[in-house]
């Protein structure tokens, strides 16, 4: 292979391999981007080299492992972002595996470095006081903040996903008897959402103040779509200020996802059923709905209210041994 091919080599993956073989969502391909922007500077610096002018030679198996490691300890990243960021540099390898076999050690010492496990922490959601606190903190006598509080109710009420809600447009949602919202979710999915009443009153109120049918249901104060980024920062801010009466918000990190799991743990509260819980949120499996049975202490403690206390009286053990009353003094 000739050392100016990698740059060819990145180029095709992401036109043949992800947009054209793959059709890849944009979503994918900026994840991947990222990750060899960050690799690729990573490399740059190691190998004093400008990027064009790196080789598959340069990035093997131990800059790989060092760049993984730069990424949790300089990028302060969570072991999951390091695991996603060995998913794309594998994914890119396996291309690159079929393309030019000749270096097939090469990439197979990449491909078999392993995911590092971590700890599953328990879902944050937000309880009702916690809720209403929440939507109580925009100032609805402005512009940004009907569009804060039309958003904040409708995620808290759908559970959609942050980049479902940010890429709504007016002519998803249908009102009248049988409102809902429309989508296309993760895996490109669509999926259609129930809207309560209330929720459907306060929508078509906004979609009143909104011109156009196909421009987005909640943009920026330039009319355009909001960024991930400026969902995430609407969020905290009104969290924040929620804050300031709802003092149990201050110990969580609250984010469009938090959202999203407070609408699976109220469907959980009220009785509704794993499998349509899964439905309701575009789950893959409903596997992936046991993770609020894990984070509901209201089931635990239900549970643990049904069970009956054994009556007979524990004893305490004691040794009748010389030995084992040495062994029992350690």
């Amino acid at each position: 292979m000739k050392a100016t091919n990698f740059p060819a080599l990145i180029q095709r993956f992401f036109t043949d391999r992800l947009c054209t073989q793959m059709e890849a969502s944009p979503h994918t391909i900026a994840g991947y981007r990222d990750t060899f922007r960050l690799l690729i500077r990573y490399a740059s610096s190691r190998r004093g080299k400008p990027p064009t002018k790196l080789t598959i030679e340069d990035l093997d198996a131990d800059l790989v492992a060092d760049f993984l490691s730069h990424v949790e300890t300089a990028r302060g990243n969570t072991a999951r972002t390091r695991n996603t960021r060995l998913a794309a540099i594998r994914s890119f390898f396996r291309y690159v595996a079929m393309t030019d076999p000749t270096w097939l050690l090469h990439y197979q010492r990449i491909l078999s470095m392993p995911s590092k496990r971590y700890v599953k922490g328990s879902v944050t959601f937000l309880d009702a006081e916690e809720i209403v606190a929440l939507l109580a903190a925009p100032d609805r006598t402005t512009w940004v903040g009907r569009r804060d509080h039309a958003l904040l109710l409708l995620a808290l009420q759908t559970g959609l996903r942050a980049s479902e809600l940010i890429s709504l447009r007016c002519k998803d949602v249908a009102l009248g008897a049988g409102a809902h919202i429309r989508c296309v979710g993760k895996g490109r999915k669509e999926r259609s959402t129930p809207l309560r009443r209330d929720t459907a009153k306060l929508i078509q109120g906004w979609i009143g103040e909104r011109r156009d049918s196909d421009s987005p249901l909640f943009p920026s104060i330039r009319g355009e779509r909001l960024s991930r980024d400026a969902l995430e920062h609407l969020v905290r801010k009104h969290c924040l200020t929620a804050s300031r009466g709802c003092p149990s918000l201050r110990s969580k990190r609250v984010t469009p996802h938090t959202l999203r799991h407070s609408t699976a743990m109220e469907l959980l509260h009220h009785g509704v059923d794993q499998s349509v819980i899964a439905l309701w949120l575009g789950h893959e499996s409903v596997e992936t709905t046991q993770i609020y049975i894990h984070a509901d202490m209201r089931l635990k403690e239900k549970a643990l209210s049904q069970i009956v206390r054994p009556e007979a009286n524990p004893g305490r053990y004691r040794p009748n041994d010389e030995l084992l009353v040495f062994l029992e003094s350690l």
